[in-house]
Parts: structure tokens; sequence; C-alpha cells
């Protein structure tokens, strides 16, 4: 019989990171990917009013950019027009009067993680020993390649057959991709970054869509995902939540959709950033015929009952969802945490790597999962 095993990782990246996101400069860095995405999104409005000028300028200084194109952690692009004047008495105007006056952003200032922190990385990778695995916050397709192709090899794994990413649409470099071997081959992608309704763009990221052949020649489509973050929110992440509710609706409607075409084998994975009961995966998780696969009687938790940070049961935010035809398929799955570390006492709570003895060089903060199918 041929066998699948179907994972998720969200590996924040193999290679680079924006600084702002280093787990050492969270507390600084939080306020920057807020002012960040904030920023980005007013620049593309048409006219900026008194107030919308106030709130950049605002934005600009949060992330050390009122007196300087550079800062610590971010960088303001500027290729033609006028957004800013600085005076020498210090103060800072802005002049552009709408999106049309000038063509710039900011980004984020990126840095390496370490060596060690790539090296566990694809130790998770080669242990969870995934035949189709969703990757979500790889930095581009290429990256994703020399990482099958290079880190893998390091470790004494095989690389991936394929590596597949398209960008989506956050401008951090946190993309979705797949990738597969052993005989699981893509036969389609539809990508969902242009998916919109009347709030906007729906999907941070992307809901990537791959259409697979297993061995054996079964049909499988796995919808890759990683919702809105409730990371740097504001508290109770009201905004972050509504977000994602929408982002669920739609990845909802667009597994409906497959099974009215007739395609009984999908499988909805990724980082969905909220637990089953915190409401805004309701039109996913409750309202359709989706299943977890940690609801499989042979399920393996190891350890703790969350995928994300301590692993509470409250930060299970990582999910392998299968249709009723692939979970009864199922014939089990589990987290893989041997490469997230939290603090001197996480031996206690799970195993890892003899290798990761602080922050910095853990793979991810998130666990891996997967589910094994056995097709007939």
């Amino acid at each position: 019989m041929a066998r699948t095993r179907i994972g998720s990782f969200n590996v924040e990246n193999m290679f680079d990171r924006p600084r702002a996101m280093n787990n050492a400069d969270w507390d600084e860095g939080r306020p920057v990917l807020a002012a960040h995405a904030r920023f980005n999104e007013l620049a593309q409005l048409t006219v900026y009013d008194t107030d919308t000028k106030a709130e950049m300028l605002d934005l600009l200084e949060v992330m050390g950019l009122l007196r300087s194109d550079t800062s610590r952690f971010a960088i303001l692009r500027k290729v033609r027009g006028r957004l800013l004047v600085r005076h020498r008495d210090g103060e800072t105007t802005l002049v552009a009067a709408g999106r049309s006056d000038w063509v710039g952003w900011v980004e984020l200032v990126t840095e390496r993680v370490t060596e060690l922190a790539t090296t566990h990385t694809a130790m998770v990778v080669r242990d969870v020993g995934a035949d189709v695995l969703g990757v979500l916050e790889a930095e581009s397709r290429p990256l994703l390649e020399l990482f099958s192709r290079a880190a893998l090899a390091e470790v004494g794994s095989s690389p991936y057959d394929e590596a597949l990413l398209i960008d989506g649409n956050d401008d951090r470099g946190i993309d979705v991709g797949l990738m597969c071997r052993d005989g699981h081959g893509v036969t389609y992608i539809r990508t969902h970054i242009f998916d919109a309704d009347a709030e906007g763009r729906i999907f941070s990221r992307d809901c990537a869509e791959y259409h697979l052949l297993v061995p054996g020649g079964q049909r499988l489509v796995v919808l890759v995902n990683h919702l809105k973050s409730k990371g740097y929110g504001s508290p109770g992440d009201p905004v972050g939540a509504v977000r994602r509710a929408r982002q669920a609706a739609r990845v909802a409607e667009i597994y409906e959709g497959l099974r009215a075409e007739g395609i009984e084998h999908v499988a909805v994975v990724g980082d969905l950033n909220d637990w089953a009961g915190g409401g805004s995966l309701d039109a996913l998780l409750e309202d359709t015929d989706l299943t977890d696969i940690s609801e499989h009687p042979d399920f393996e938790w190891n350890g703790r009952r969350g995928t994300w940070g301590s692993g509470n049961e409250k930060d299970k935010i990582d999910y392998v969802l299968l249709s009723p035809a692939l979970f009864a398929l199922a014939t089990g799955g589990g987290v893989y945490r041997k490469g997230v570390y939290r603090g001197p006492r996480t031996r206690a709570a799970w195993e890892v790597y003899d290798t990761l003895t602080r922050d910095v060089d853990q793979a991810s903060d998130h666990a891996a999962i997967y589910a094994d199918i056995e097709w007939p």
C-alpha cells in the first residue's frame, strides 16, 4: 500500500529574518512590525489628509525613521518624488499629498539566522520526514530550493524533488510554499493572493492551492495557509481576529468549491494563528466537514496539547485538516517538538536536540505537525 505523510511547519525563515521579528528584540520589534504594516497601508492612499499625515509621521517615529532613512529595524525606500522634508531645527514635515507624489515604501532590515538555527530547521524537516510538507515563512522559492538541496544534505537527508513557492501579499519575505518527493508530484497550482471581498484583499500571505498525484494515482489537493497573526496587534486582537475570520471563511469557500468539483482528498495545512476555541476560525473548523488530525485516536501530542511557544492548549495554532475521505485513510499523526526551545526547563516538558541550548538557535517557536495517510 502507498503511504503519504502530510506535514506543516512554520520555519520562521530558513536563512534570513527581519530583525524586528527576532525573539531577543521582540519587545522592541513588536511595535515596529505594527508600524511597518500600517505605514505601508496608508502609503497606498490616493490622498493624505491631515490626520493621515500625522499618523504616518508617528509611525515613522516608531520605526526610527523620522530623522533618517535608516534605523536598526527599518529602511525608508524612496524611488521617486518627495515624501518628507527634514528641517534643520529637528522638525520633519510630510509634504506628499498622496500616492501619486512619491514612489516608495518602508522595508524591514533583515539579518542572518544563526547557522545552528538553520541546521536545527533542517533536522526537524529530516526527522518529520513528510512526503508533502507545507512550509510557512519561507523567504523565496530559490532559498527554499537551496535549503532542500544544501541544508538537508548537511544533516544526512535527501532533498525534495519539488520546492514550490509563489510570492504572496506579505512584504516581509514570509511566504507559504510546498515541498514534495518520493512519487508525490504537483500537477497544478492556483494562487489566491488576489482574492478580495468588500473589505479588500483577503489573505495576508496566500492560500496556495496545490494539486498533486500521489503513488498509486490518487489525487490530493493541499491548501497551504498562514492566516493573520495576532502577535503584535492591539490587546484582545480584535482587528486580527476579524481579518482571520474573513480568511477562514474564504478558505472554507475554496475547500467547498473543490469538494463540489468532486475532489475527495483535500488537506488544509498551515499556521492558522488561533486555537479551535478562539472563534475566528469557526467558518473553517465548525462549518465544514474538515477534521483536525489531532482528533485521530493514534495522534501523538508528545508532551503538550499546543504547537506554538510553551505548547499550551490555547497555543494549538498549527493544523493539518483533512476532508472526510482523507481522514478515513489516516492512520495517525503527531506533533514534533525537538526544534522548539523555551528556556532551560524545556527538556522537562519535551525532548529537544542536544545542540539546542538557547532561543536564538531554535528551528522555530512552532512545532511541526503531520498526518499519516495509507492509500487503498
